[in-house]
C-alpha cells in the first residue's frame, strides 16, 4: 500500500539574514514562519500521511518565542504524523529548543545519534531516523540495514528513514551511496544540501534532498521547495513543489558600449522579480566609473532588496600596442593586418581572437568579446 509523504528540510527558521537591513531581515523571518502554514496547506491538499523533516528546522538554539508558537499551531493542524531528525544547526541536547519546546502528539523527534524506529501498523510502515547531538556527527548510516524484514518485496513493512547528512563531506554525518544501497530502505529522506537535484537510487533504495524551501542568500538562488507524493515497495513518485515567497537572483549585465547603464541593466533584469532579492553585477568595459549610487537609487524600488557589484574594466583599444617591438606587439600587428583585409563577417571573429590572445598573454580572465 503506498504512503503519501511530504519531505522537507533546511527551513532554518529564525535565520539572522545578516546581509539585509534589520527591518527587511525581520520581514524575512516572518515570511519563514508563514512558510510553515504553506507547508501545512500542502499537506492537507495532498492528503499527506507522513511528514519527514530532515534537519535544520531551526537555524540555531536562539529560537524566538513567536516561532515556537507558530510551530505548535501549524503542527497541530497537520493530520499526519511528523518525524524530525535534528541536524547540525538544530542538534538535540539538553539546552536545545527541542528539549524545552512543546509539540503536539503527532510530532516525533529522533533525539539520539543511534538509529531508532517508529512503527505505524495502520500504514504498514516503519520510520527510521537519528539526530545530531552536536554541530558535527560521525557517519550514522554506516553498518545499518533494515532488520527482520521479509526479503520478498511484497511482504513486510514499508521502511522509510529521515536523516540529516552529507554525501560529499566528512564531518556532517558523511553518507556513502554504498551505505544507502546496503540499508535495504525503500526511501531515505535527506537534508543538509540546499538544492534539489532529483530523486536518485542506490541499490534498491530511493533517496533525495528536497533542498531548502526558502532561499536565504545568494548561495541559494533559484526556485526552492519541498517534495510530496507516494512511496511504496516498488518505488516512489515524488513531485517538487515550489514554496519560496521570494527568490535570490544574480543578474550579470555586460555594459560594454552602453551609453545609458541604467537602461542596459533595466533591459536585462528578469521579468516579474519585484518581490525578489537581486544582485546586479556589472561586467564589460566602460569609459568611466559607473555611478553605483545613482543606479542603486534607480533600482531600489524594483526589488525587495538590491545589491550592485561593479566588475567592469576600463575600455581599451585592443590595437594600442601594435607598434611595440615585443611578442605582444607582433601578435597584435599580424591580427590587425588580417582585420584590415577582412570583410565584415570575419572582423568580429578576429577581434575575439585578439581579446582571447591578450588574455592568455596577460594571464587574465578572457576579455569580453
Amino acid at each position: 500500500m503506498p504512503v503519501r509523504i511530504l519531505h522537507c528540510a533546511d527551513l532554518h527558521l529564525d535565520s539572522p539574514f545578516e546581509a539585509l537591513p534589520a527591518d527587511k531581515a525581520r520581514i524575512r523571518r516572518q515570511e519563514q514562519r508563514a512558510l510553515l502554514d504553506r507547508i501545512a496547506d500542502i499537506a492537507e491538499e495532498q492528503r499527506v500521511q507522513l511528514v519527514l523533516l530532515a534537519g535544520d528546522l531551526l537555524d540555531s538554539a536562539a529560537s524566538y518565542y513567536e516561532t515556537q508558537e507558530v510551530l505548535y499551531r501549524t503542527f497541530s493542524r497537520i493530520k499526519a504524523d511528523i518525524f524530525i531528525a535534528p541536524g547540525n544547526h538544530d542538534y538535540y541536547c539538553p539546552k536545545s529548543p527541542y528539549a524545552s519546546m512543546k509539540f503536539p502528539d503527532n510530532v516525533h523527534i529522533f533525539t539520539s545519534p543511534l538509529i531508532g524506529c517508529f512503527t505505524l501498523p495502520e500504514l504498514g510502515c516503519r520510520v527510521w531516523g537519528a539526530g545530531f547531538n552536536d554541530v558535527q556527527s560521525r557517519p550514522l548510516l554506516t553498518g545499518f540495514r533494515v532488520p527482520d524484514r521479509n526479503e520478498d518485496p511484497k511482504g513486510g513493512y514499508l521502511d522509510l528513514m529521515v536523516l540529516h547528512g552529507d554525501l560529499t563531506g566528512d564531518v556532517y554525518n558523511h553518507i556513502r551511496e554504498a551505505d544507502i544501497a546496503a540499508s535495504n530502505l525503500h526511501y531515505l529522506a535527506l537534508g543538509h544540501i540546499h538544492t534539489f537535484n532529483g530523486v536518485k537510487k542506490a541499490g534498491n533504495t530511493y533517496y533525495a534532498y528536497p533542498g531548502c524551501p526558502e532561499g536565504r542568500g545568494f548561495d541559494e538562488t533559484g526556485e526552492k521547495g519541498i517534495l510530496t507524493g507516494t512511496v511504496d515497495k516498488s518505488g516512489c513518485n515524488l513531485e517538487f513543489i515550489p514554496t519560496s515567497s521570494r527568490r535570490y537572483d544574480i543578474c550579470a549585465v555586460d555594459v560594454t558600449g552602453a551609453s545609458d547603464i541604467f537602461a542596459a541593466v533595466a533591459a536585462a533584469l528578469p521579468a516579474g522579480a519585484g518581490r525578489d532579492i537581486c544582485r546586479v553585477i556589472l561586467t564589460g568595459e566602460t569609459d568611466g566609473t559607473p555611478d553605483l549610487a545613482r543606479l542603486y537609487e534607480a533600482l531600489s524600488d524594483r526589488f525587495f532588496h538590491t545589491t550592485i557589484q561593479d566588475m567592469t574594466r576600463p575600455a581599451r583599444d585592443i590595437w594600442a600596442d601594435a607598434g611595440d617591438d615585443t611578442l605582444r606587439g607582433i601578435f597584435i600587428r599580424r591580427l590587425k593586418e588580417k582585420y584590415d583585409a577582412a570583410d565584415d563577417s570575419e572582423k568580429d571573429l578576429i577581434v575575439r581572437a585578439v581579446r582571447y590572445g591578450l588574455s592568455a598573454l596577460d594571464n587574465r580572465e578572457e576579455y569580453e568579446a
